[in-house]
């Protein structure tokens, strides 16, 4: 029993190595194309991932730039806060209702006029800001002499703008300060509440692109309700004079009738004076005058 188990054991074992020292009669071709169509793919992929890495790396670097030239160049960042501006007005506004660069009577040019009728008059909105002072102030934010200087700055060009722009029976009694940053409009409003208040009592008002949207449309709205009703005054104009001919028309349509009137009586008479010679005639024709 114990020798037949052995043979036993020593079979398996045999089967057990043929099978593993066996060559495999799989067919690996299709395998290797299959994988060579795998690493080409994914070379192709690789190279566009490379491609998209540089041209982001390029975008990055002139995004840099732009920020750099803004921070850099006053008259850049101007030109960007004035050009920021004009978009926004034109994208909302008529053209007849704004202007860009014009002198006012005083002499100085703004950076845009909205026009509106007096009252309350054109609106002033000025583009430039303070770049400088707060830049300074955001290497350093709890520096309180940057804080004091970056509030001066801005309430001195507030000053500005007050004295530039608001002139008595000629503009409105406020004007505006556009701030091309939202995070810039929000920062001052959360840590500089004493130049919103300055602001206030000069009649300024502070606005970013969002604010000054909302309140180009607001303008918008007003514009359309003054054009309505400058047309319903036209119309209400024509209609007292529509009505002023018709009356008249009536009076002459009841001249005319009366005149119809008194021709058709005379008509009648005559019509009556025929009734009478007519029979009249008819009698004289039938007399016999031959006796």
């Amino acid at each position: 029993m114990t020798t037949y188990i052995f043979v036993l054991l020593v079979f398996i074992l045999f089967l057990l190595l043929v099978l593993v020292f066996r060559k495999p009669t799989i067919d690996m071709a299709p395998l290797h194309e299959d994988n060579t169509r795998l690493r080409e793919r994914i070379s192709e992929k690789l190279g566009i991932l490379a491609q998209n890495a540089l041209e982001l790396k390029s975008i990055s670097g002139d995004i840099a730039n732009f920020k750099n030239l803004l921070m850099g160049n006053k008259q850049a960042r101007g030109s960007f806060g004035e050009r920021q501006l004009e978009d926004l007005i034109a994208d909302i506004l008529p053209p007849e209702n704004y202007a860009f660069q014009s002198v006012l009577s005083n002499g100085v040019r703004p950076d845009c006029i909205i026009r509106l009728p007096y009252p309350p008059g054109d609106m002033i909105i000025d583009s430039k800001f303070p770049l400088e002072s707060y830049n300074n102030l955001q290497e350093n934010t709890k520096d309180t002499f940057l804080q004091k200087q970056f509030e001066n700055d801005v309430k001195k060009h507030i000053d500005d703008i007050s004295e530039k722009y608001v002139i008595p029976g000629m503009t409105a009694e406020s004007a505006m300060m556009f701030i091309a940053s939202e995070s810039i409009f929000a920062d001052i409003h959360r840590s500089f509440p004493k130049i919103i208040d300055y602001a206030a009592r000069k009649k300024v008002f502070l606005v970013s692109p969002s604010t000054l949207w909302a309140s180009l449309n607001t303008i918008r709205a007003v514009l359309s309700d003054i054009k309505i009703k400058r047309v319903a005054k036209q119309i209400k104009t024509e209609l007292t004079e529509l009505l002023a001919d018709v009356a008249r028309l009536q009076e002459r349509t009841t001249k005319i009738r009366s005149h119809f009137n008194s021709a058709k009586e005379d008509i009648d008479n005559i019509e009556i004076s025929m009734n009478k010679i007519t029979p009249r005639a008819e009698k004289i024709k039938n007399m016999n005058f031959d006796d």
